[in-house]
């Protein structure tokens, strides 16, 4: 790969950090074609994008965007990665536990960035899984403002019952 390639590269994947939200690396080595097809277009199905990338590359896209990426440096960019970008945090992750439901066991979560916040290891995959989309923690609003009114739209019923059967 010539340095004109790589600096193409580097500039493609610091446009689709700064433009996700949320970014996922993972380990893919040693999955079969028919496994990472099936994987993309599962990721595809969801919305998220999935690219194979080079670690030394990873890391000058972040420090292209002044992002330290220390925390990313032990597990996280040793060996071969992938990257998943999506604008909802909790997707990725459920994706890929999805995916592992299968019988697959990769690719494996070695990190991710969600809003700027680094998160290293394979047991921060559940807890990623467990974050609220923005559309679930409005339902969840939604649900608590509407609680009161339905509680006395049925007193209100019941008590209109309960006259109704005395008169």
């Amino acid at each position: 790969m010539t340095k004109e390639e790589k600096a193409i590269i580097i500039q493609e994947v610091a446009q689709k950090i700064a433009g996700a939200a949320t970014f996922y690396i993972t380990d893919g080595s040693g999955m079969t074609v028919d496994q990472i097809n099936k994987f993309r277009k599962l990721c595809f199905s969801k919305g998220v994008e999935y690219k194979v990338v080079k670690n030394s590359l990873i890391k000058k896209a972040l420090e292209q965007l002044n992002i330290d990426h220390t925390a990313l440096d032990g597990a996280a960019l040793k060996g071969a990665s992938g990257l998943m970008f999506s604008d909802t945090a909790n997707v990725p992750a459920k994706l890929l536990k999805q995916f592992h439901k299968g019988g697959v066991a990769k690719p494996e979560f070695k990190g991710a960035s969600v809003f700027a916040d680094f998160y290293v290891g394979k047991d921060k995959l559940d807890a990623l899984a467990s974050i609220k989309s923005k559309e679930e923690l409005i339902g969840d609003i939604i649900a608590l403002l509407q609680a009161p009114a339905q509680r006395v739209i049925g007193a209100l019923t019941n008590e209109s019952r309960v006259f109704a059967e005395q008169a």
